[in-house]
């Protein structure tokens, strides 16, 4: 709802505080009047729609089922002045549905997750760290040094949340320092003991994840990561290219050089 008003009067700030022109009034012929009403009141039909879209985009970016003939019914009342409701009550109703929604949501989250970590530990492959909270399976086995507690690895991974891929993944190589306090604990485990050159697969339950704080659609989901050892230790003083030495398709590994943690930047999941 903040976003949507946001954008609204983002859209609208231009021409509330629009200089006025110091072009004196020209006379234009009808015809040209014509024209040009015409063509305003085109764009602004264009500019209706496309006021549209953007509310509704960060409508669906909140993950909230609204229903859409009641949305229409209260722009309606508002433009005509028939609605008594006042922005901080308006705000104060959407934010007791959300917490409602987003709470049961959490609810069903945290049983899909707990329903696939409790069948998954059966199939061939899976490997437990922690019961029912932290499982893996090696894709690929690997044959170099073992990755230390103390270590910076050097990693590639993608993220998921319930086969839903995260825009957090990594192609090219990142250094992990496994002392970085907002590390995904989960995470940090199952890369302890990795060898390099080795594959895993690592399911990760919430409680070993990302604590329940502010609601999303992925509150309490199931956190998949694919990771991959290109050096079990990497000081931050040592220059990646100097580290990438195995053979690949497209000839040696190329790297990024700074220390990250995979997912520290999504506010919106930490």
């Amino acid at each position: 709802m903040n976003r949507t008003i946001i954008t609204l009067l983002c859209l609208i700030s231009p021409f509330a505080f629009a200089e006025e022109s110091a072009v004196p009034p020209v006379e234009i012929e009808a015809s040209s009047k014509a024209a040009r009403d015409a063509e305003i009141t085109q764009k602004v039909l264009e500019a209706s729609k496309a006021v549209g879209v953007l509310m509704a985009k960060s409508i669906q970016s909140t993950g909230m089922n609204y229903d859409t003939d009641k949305i229409v019914q209260g722009f309606k009342d508002t433009l005509q002045g028939n609605e008594t409701l006042t922005s901080d009550k308006c705000m104060e109703i959407v934010a007791h549905a959300q917490e409602a929604v987003f709470k049961k949501l959490a609810s069903e989250n945290l049983k899909k997750t707990e329903d696939f970590l409790a069948q998954n530990k059966s199939i061939a492959g899976i490997k437990e760290i922690e019961a029912n909270k932290l499982q893996y399976k090696v894709e690929k086995e690997g044959s170099g040094p073992a990755v230390e507690e103390k270590n910076t690895p050097l990693v590639r991974y993608t993220a998921k949340f319930l086969d839903e891929i995260v825009d957090d993944s990594s192609k090219e190589e990142i250094r992990i320092n496994l002392e970085e306090e907002e590390l995904v604990p989960g995470f940090k485990r199952a890369l302890i003991g990795m060898k390099e050159g080795e594959k895993r697969t690592v399911y990760i339950h919430p409680d070993l994840s990302f604590k329940t704080q502010d609601f999303n659609r992925f509150t309490n989901s199931l956190l998949t990561f694919e990771i991959e050892v290109v050096k079990a230790n990497a000081p931050a003083q040592q220059p990646i290219d100097s580290l990438s030495n195995l053979p690949t398709n497209q000839g040696n590994f190329r790297g990024n050089p700074e220390i990250a943690s995979p997912l520290e930047d999504r506010k919106d999941i930490r």
